[in-house]
């Protein structure tokens, strides 16, 4: 695989020169903790004088010739070695892991090598141990000694977590929080988190198939750890404004954004045939038209030529009743992904958030919700991403009917969709789905870019057609005159759904529309449209910027209105294979010109979902406030009896 030119490449052998200093922290060293309570129990030594290397001397300032209080021997071969009952042979698993622990350290020592050479932090050392270090630059050495141990930190369990991901099982440990974090230069600090490892193992790997658990486990926490430490750490520049490729391992390290391995999900879902999925007309063609879209992901360049041009929906909503087809729209469009990644080799990930991962123990339904979004974000996948019932899974900021895990996952779901670090490089998309969106929170609901109105079945032939295909096939009562499946042609439905949208449906929106189309006349230029925009805004104040951009995102989406040929998808060679700017190129020629009803019939589809939700909204929240008064008025009335 060739490098791009903006990344640097860690050598393998400055890599392997350190395996020899990797395996001696691996058999045994001498840590006592400076920040974290415990020690591990003594692990008998095996061979004699294995506890008394030679320790490295310090090279911060004023640490010098300090000896340790009660040094504690951290032994992680041996701990792993013992994690199955005593076994006297090392299985795969513990090998495994032996070996990605000596890799990710050798990677993470090679890195701090890179970083010291680059900072001048090499002569600083130099210095230092010949007693030449002036007063001066006593302060810069310590900083530049605290980045390169926050780089190899974070390097080390970046390379562990990349190194076990494909060794990982259904097992999954919560190890609680990392302490032993030390900067006062980097091999200091891989000591104490190589000593909090083996706590961690000793506590929780009591069988072997959670050592890899474990290590995952340490792994994801530290790298959470390290990150918030480091952004308030200076110095750190020519580590995150850097790009480093480990060639064998495919392992690219981009400051402190955790690498993912491309490792695709092992899908049980029951799939669904478009036909299958009745009714919603448009949810159901925007859902194909995603599908493709995403296939046009370039792994080279890690960008979609149809988040370059415009039209990729990264987040969408759909709400409809209960019973109307969210379950089966989703289970159609994982399939349809699924099957065209099988054809292009592409793997595919497909993870949906649930109201179980909501979690009493304070911080970590927001770690759940961040694991959620990293793993559907990994730009060497194609992601699907769902969270089914947002409603009960993300609180309303301010409800004090929500959980603080509900407020945590509010909280970092805004941030990924639409923050100030969101990057849409269009290899994934996030689907958010309700029964009841007025519920969600406004900022949370008018950050999903499109809106499908799950609507189920409408007219005699979706119900004649959704009668049929849950009937199955073991009966003999005759379909009578019916066209079977005929009223779910796609482009034909679609057609008649968007025309449908030239006027506003619901009630508020309607009189918005008559009063600004009786004073400007029809609305058919940027201006007219424009004052039809604000009027929305005054009779409802959510109706923000942000709505304005979703609706013209939606519009971008309506002038990419065409499918990528069947063909394309069936022989990648045709399509999926090409270069980038064959993609963009062949994209560009398909699109077409945007017109004066896609902009109305976006911003009546848009704003009647808005005026839907708050009139729901507005609505639940009157009828609480009646429960409310009643109760309030049924407690008085009992408390003048009692007192009377």
């Amino acid at each position: 695989m060739s490098v791009p030119a903006d990344r640097m490449e860690l050598r393998e052998d400055e890599i392997t020169a350190h395996y020899a200093a990797a395996v001696s922290m691996l058999e045994g060293f001498d840590h006592t903790p400076r920040i974290a309570a415990g020690a591990a129990k003594p692990v008998a030594e095996r061979s004699s004088g294995l506890g008394t290397r030679r320790r490295f001397r310090s090279t911060t300032p004023g640490l010098v010739g300090r000896s340790t209080a009660r040094p504690e021997g951290v032994r992680l071969l041996e701990r792993i070695e013992g994690a199955d009952g005593g076994d006297a042979l090392i299985s795969p698993v513990q090998a495994t892991v032996m070996q990605a622990l000596r890799r990710a350290i050798a990677i993470a020592l090679a890195l701090g090598d890179a970083f010291s050479q680059a900072t001048g932090l090499n002569e600083l050392k130099k210095e230092n141990l010949e007693g030449r270090l002036s007063a001066a630059r006593s302060t810069e050495f310590s900083e530049l000694l605290a980045a390169e141990a926050l780089a190899v930190l974070h390097t080390f369990a970046n390379a562990t977590a990349y190194l076990l991901s494909s060794s990982a099982n259904e097992l999954t440990v919560e190890i609680g929080g990392v302490e032993e974090v030390l900067t006062d230069n980097a091999q200091l600090a891989l000591h104490g988190v190589l000593w909090e490892l083996d706590q961690d193992l000793e506590k929780f790997a009591d069988a072997e198939p959670k050592i890899v658990a474990t290590c995952l486990a340490y792994a994801e926490m530290l790298m959470e750890k390290v990150a918030l430490r480091a952004q308030t750490a200076p110095r750190l520049g020519p580590f995150t404004g850097a790009t480093y490729h480990v060639e064998a391992d495919d392992f690219t390290i981009q400051g402190f954004t955790p690498a993912r391995h491309a490792r695709g999900t092992t899908l049980t879902m029951q799939f669904k045939k478009p036909h299958e999925v009745v009714g919603n007309h448009i949810a159901k063609y925007q859902a194909m038209k995603l599908a493709k879209m995403l296939m046009a992901y370039d792994f080279e360049r890690k960008l979609n030529p149809f988040a370059e041009l415009g039209g990729f929906i990264f987040t969408f909503m759909g709400d409809g009743k209960p019973g109307t087809g969210k379950t089966t729209l989703i289970q159609m469009m994982a399939g349809l992904i699924n099957e065209y990644c099988q054809v292009a080799g592409y793997p595919f990930r497909y993870q949906n958030f649930s109201i179980d991962q909501i979690d009493s123990y304070q911080g970590k339904s927001g770690q759940n919700a961040k694991a959620f979004i990293n793993n559907v974000l990994d730009p060497n996948v194609i992601g699907f991403g769902t969270v089914d019932d947002i409603d009960q899974i993300a609180g309303k900021r301010g409800d004090r009917q929500s959980s603080a895990g509900q407020q945590e996952v509010t909280a970092v779901l805004m941030e990924a969709f639409s923050g100030a670090n969101t990057v849409v490089r269009g290899n994934c998309t996030f689907g958010m789905f309700s029964n009841y969106p007025e519920n969600v929170d406004d900022a949370l609901r008018q950050r999903a870019g499109a809106r499908f109105l799950v609507d189920g079945p409408q007219t005699r032939e979706d119900y004649i057609d959704i009668l049929h295909l849950l009937m199955g096939k073991n009966h003999d009562v005759p379909l009578g005159q019916h066209d079977l499946y005929a009223a779910q042609e796609i482009k034909r439905a679609v057609a008649a759904s968007f025309e449908s949208h030239g006027r506003p449906k619901e009630e508020g929106l309607l009189k918005v529309w008559e009063r600004v189309e009786a004073d400007l006349g029809k609305l058919d230029d940027i201006a007219k449209m424009g004052s039809y925009l604000k009027a929305i805004q005054q009779a409802d104040d959510r109706f923000t910027g942000r709505a304005i951009k979703n609706i013209t995102d939606a519009v971008k989406v309506r002038a990419m209105d065409f499918e990528l040929p069947d063909e394309w998808m069936e022989d990648p060679d045709l399509f999926l294979f090409k270069t980038y700017d064959e993609k963009l190129a062949m994209i560009s020629d398909l699109r077409q010109d945007i017109t004066v009803d896609m902009v109305i019939q976006e911003i009546n589809r848009y704003a009647d979902s808005e005026f839907r939700y708050a009139d729901k909204s507005d609505e639940a929240a009157i009828e609480t406030a009646v429960r409310e008064m009643g109760r309030m008025e049924e407690a008085r009335r009992r408390y003048a009896g009692q007192k009377g």
